[in-house]
């Protein structure tokens, strides 16, 4: 087994000899430009990864690490889009950099070039593949179409949230690995085990997140926090604050998510009171344990050696365990 590191390293290698901005430069500098920004590449480094836990030399996956990351780049052109959103990892989003136009078509090309990297596999890999991400592609889709449903609904469940999460974010966790199986040739169990294990880690990763936003350091989680407080969204949090609060803290809580003040503080502070009071934080400690748990859970079913299972869990343990 390589490390973190080295997949990573390896990986960002290889997508600099393969991408490169042509003609018409306005259609792929755009892309050049957001697959340069950076980020920590979880998504390629797990395809690479799982190719080498089922016995395959992780070189052989690094077209389908790409795809990966060439449509998780997409989806990012095209939701700061939808939610106007002006930074991209501190950097000017592509339509602001460009234009809306040119982000939409930029991300276009994108999602027909993640396709055609598939297009070294042979036949029934290719099939399998480009089966897999189809799915996929059509659940983040979905996931993207419910966060916007959800922005103008009241009434909004838990569970309701649940499935937005894991199509939004698990999804794509869980597909990195199962191509990475898939690449490798590992049997069907195999494959369906590694692909629960990565749903289940993409959930409480994105809990997590929702949990640093207000009560990450802001030091070091590299946004504002509270920054879904100021923008009302509705979080595993908020939505479990709702199930948990009595009448008076539910009113307040429903009362302060319908303000937008010029100074946000007193209303992030007044937020995470009701969070605290309510059994909110301990609640989501305990999700974010329970979707963990079930990750590793599903671990036990692979047959592989316990090393390449640590190695695994390490990985999931690292990621649970952030702060950033």
């Amino acid at each position: 087994m390589q490390s973190i590191e080295c997949y990573r390293s390896e990986f960002i290698s290889y997508m600099e000899e393969k991408i490169k901005t042509q003609e018409p430069r306005n259609l792929y500098e755009p892309i050049s430009y957001i697959l340069n920004l950076g980020g920590k590449r979880l998504r390629p480094v797990l395809v690479l990864m799982a190719a080498e836990i089922f016995g395959s030399d992780y070189r052989k996956a690094l077209d389908a690490a790409l795809a990966v990351e060439v449509f998780h780049n997409f989806s990012l052109v095209h939701d700061d889009i939808m939610d106007e959103a002006p930074l991209r990892r501190g950097k000017p989003s592509v339509h602001e950099k460009w234009n809306i136009n040119t982000g939409i078509l930029s991300g276009d090309a994108m999602l027909i070039v993640a396709y055609q990297l598939f297009e070294s596999y042979e036949d029934s890999m290719f099939q399998n593949l480009a089966k897999l991400f189809s799915k996929t592609a059509l659940e983040v889709c979905e996931g993207q179409q419910y966060d916007m449903d959800f922005e103008e609904r009241d009434d909004v469940t838990l569970q309701e949230y649940l499935t937005m999460i894991r199509n939004k974010t698990a999804v794509l966790v869980a597909a990195t690995l199962k191509m990475g199986a898939i690449v490798a040739g590992a049997s069907l169990k195999a494959q369906e085990a590694v692909y629960d294990f990565g749903l289940n880690l993409g959930i409480a990763f994105q809990i997590k997140d929702d949990y640093l936003d207000a009560f990450g350091d802001g030091e070091t989680f590299g946004k504002q926090i509270g920054g879904d407080i100021i923008e009302n969204k509705k979080t595993f949090l908020y939505l479990t604050a709702l199930d948990l609060a009595g009448p008076a803290q539910r009113n307040e809580l429903l009362d302060l998510y319908s303000i937008q003040p010029k100074d946000p503080s007193d209303k992030i502070s007044s937020v995470k009171d009701i969070f605290t009071a309510t059994g909110t934080v301990e609640r989501t400690e305990k999700a974010i344990g329970h979707y963990t748990q079930m990750a590793f859970d599903n671990l036990k079913k692979l047959q592989v050696s316990e090393e390449k299972k640590a190695a695994l869990q390490k990985f999931g343990e690292d990621l649970m365990g952030r702060e950033v």
